[in-house]
């Protein structure tokens, strides 16, 4: 059983900046997929940032191109999630996610944590 736990949500002004955790623990990564996920009121889980635990190139939505970046702490078991210039359309609740096979569909990723909201204004 894998369990993440995500933290470091808030309430920031647009063009500030947020880094979110996700405390993993449960399960060896190493050959685990690891990813963030947001999803607006009304709205469908979309994926933000992906990578592979044993290394390789990070993935992101266009959107957040050249703003986020992702990337872990092996020590710790934790990823994080590095949010700059925020917009208020960034604003949703984050979701950390684990999965074997990476794809940007949430439907194959197995492992979810509880989510953590965060609102930007304008």
């Amino acid at each position: 059983q894998v369990q993440l736990v995500e933290s470091g949500g808030g309430l920031v002004q647009a063009g500030d900046s947020l880094r979110l955790s996700c405390k993993t623990s449960g399960r060896t990564f190493g050959s685990y997929v690891m990813g963030w996920f947001r999803q607006a009121p009304g709205k469908e889980r979309w994926f933000v940032a992906g990578f592979r635990w044993s290394g390789g190139s990070a993935y992101y939505a266009d959107s957040v191109k050249g703003r986020f970046s992702i990337w872990s702490d092996n020590a710790e078991n934790t990823v994080y999630l590095q949010m700059n210039s925020l917009k208020p359309e960034d604003t949703a609740v984050y979701y950390c996610a684990a999965a074997t096979t990476f794809t940007t569909s949430p439907d194959t990723w197995g492992s979810w944590g509880q989510g953590t909201q965060v609102t930007v204004s304008s």
